[in-house]
């Protein structure tokens, strides 16, 4: 069967290549179509666009859930799904981290405990999906203010032997501290003395993100199709 080209780079279907490596032992479904868990992220990616890859996906699906798709081309799914979201996001990779002096603020590793404030930081700043398990994918760091979490960043996918940084979000009240850049330079060092290449994903209009994200020495690789898949009724 059709897979995506063996020669392409690890990055190019970054969902894909992660749920066969890293986290194969996370997969849902087979060699056709594969998901995380819903309750860990809605991710999903199928080996090719072929109508069998897609009924595979359908599969694994229940009327409630959606299907995240990052892809090189244009998803044109067939009719038995509903296009919730069609966009584009930029991928970017980062080079030596750029250093951020966090000027006395402490910054703690996030866990299970942690999870209600998480789910609420996400849910107020909204940098991409964020579940009760999510946290389970990697390292998560956050920064509190009189005992409330105000920023957080961390892990999520991890294809081959690069990392992707998730959660990027400070709270609407403290922004222009620095926080976010703080997060990103204690992330990216993390990463990065474990032997492995900070990435990212970022939708290509929010322009603020982005120059960020340069701040801290990324650039934009590549230029992904961001798809959101519903079944169809």
């Amino acid at each position: 069967m059709p897979v995506h080209n063996n020669s392409s780079h690890p990055l190019d279907y970054p969902i894909w290549t992660a749920l066969t490596t890293t986290h194969q032992a996370l997969a849902e479904g087979d060699a056709r179509a594969r998901r995380y868990p819903t309750e860990i992220t809605p991710f999903a990616a199928t080996a090719d666009m072929s109508p069998e890859s897609f009924a595979a996906l359908r599969a694994l699906m229940s009327p409630q859930d959606i299907a995240v798709l990052f892809t090189p081309d244009a998803v044109q799914p067939p009719a038995e799904f509903k296009v919730v979201l069609a966009d584009t996001g930029e991928q970017m990779i980062a080079g030596a981290p750029v250093e951020a002096p966090t000027n006395g603020v402490d910054i703690v590793t996030l866990g299970v405990d942690d999870v209600p404030a998480m789910i609420e930081l996400t849910a107020l700043t909204k940098p991409g999906p964020f579940y009760a398990r999510t946290h389970e994918l990697g390292t998560f760091l956050g920064i509190r203010v009189d005992g409330q979490l105000v920023a957080m960043i961390g892990e999520r996918m991890k294809p081959a032997h690069y990392t992707e940084i998730t959660a990027v979000c400070v709270h609407p009240s403290l922004r222009g501290r620095g926080y976010g850049q703080m997060l990103l330079s204690a992330i990216s060092r993390q990463i990065v003395s474990r032997g492995e290449i900070p990435f990212l994903h970022v939708f290509t209009n929010n322009h603020s993100a982005i120059a960020l994200y340069r701040r801290q020495g990324m650039e934009i690789r590549r230029r992904l199709h961001v798809t959101v898949l519903k079944k169809e009724e």
